[in-house]
């Protein structure tokens, strides 16, 4: 695989950053009752992650080595606040639903992690790259997350899209059943853990699965070139 390749792999499914390095679950297990709320911190995330991404790559030729923590932060901190003051304009209800979670995209590992990790290294290009990469495999799990909870505990699908979409999308909210009383388990944090984990639990039986069809693929190939070997011998 060339390196777009591989950064596409990493952070979509390989090294995805709620499902295989565990960074920010608070956010994640906290604001994900409904996929609008999940889609609005993924699409906020994903923003952050990028432009502190492109930020660090570009400055990292002159930042001393020993300040770089303390710049890394200040710049996710400015994006942070530039999200914060666009969703209080535009998207204004669902600032107050997301509430703290939203300053708390300072402190998601997952974004600190990248800026030194990976950044830091590398060009702009690779660096925008990957931030566009990791923040898309930690939206997707934010949504899917989100959506099914929202399923499960209401019955329903994208109830709330007009704080993301404007009125134009006050029909996408979908009625699949009605209960007669919400699943507060799906809507509370314990549902959010029990379902992570399922997921969790899903992409290791695939990786196992994936791992045993190549590992019996490349022992075929051993036979075959043996058995050539063999004959041509």
């Amino acid at each position: 695989m060339n390196q777009y390749q591989e950064i596409s792999w990493q952070g979509l499914w390989k090294n995805n950053p709620a499902l295989v390095q565990m960074l920010g679950l608070c956010p994640l297990l906290a604001v994900t009752n409904t996929a609008v709320n999940a889609l609005g911190l993924g699409l906020a995330t994903l923003f952050v992650l990028i432009g502190s991404n492109i930020t660090v790559s570009i400055v990292r030729n002159w930042i001393p080595n020993e300040i770089r923590i303390p710049v890394f932060v200040m710049v996710i901190a400015s994006l942070v606040t530039i999200v914060q003051l666009l969703m209080n304009a535009y998207t204004y209800e669902l600032y107050q639903t997301l509430g703290i979670f939203i300053p708390l995209i300072v402190t998601n590992c997952a974004i600190i992690g990248r800026a030194e990790a990976f950044a830091s290294k590398n060009s702009v290009q690779f660096a925008a790259y990957d931030g566009l990469m990791m923040g898309s495999g930690f939206l997707v799990v934010l949504l899917a997350l989100g959506a099914i909870r929202e399923v499960l505990g209401n019955g329903t699908l994208l109830q709330g899209a007009e704080q993301i979409f404007g009125e134009a999308a006050s029909n996408w909210h979908l009625v699949l059943f009605s209960p007669e009383q919400n699943f507060l388990l799906a809507i509370l944090p314990p549902g959010a853990f029990i379902i992570m984990g399922l997921l969790i639990a899903l992409k290791n039986k695939y990786d196992k699965r994936i791992e045993k069809l190549v590992i019996g693929e490349k022992t075929k190939q051993t036979i075959e070139r043996a058995r050539v070997t063999t004959e041509s011998a």
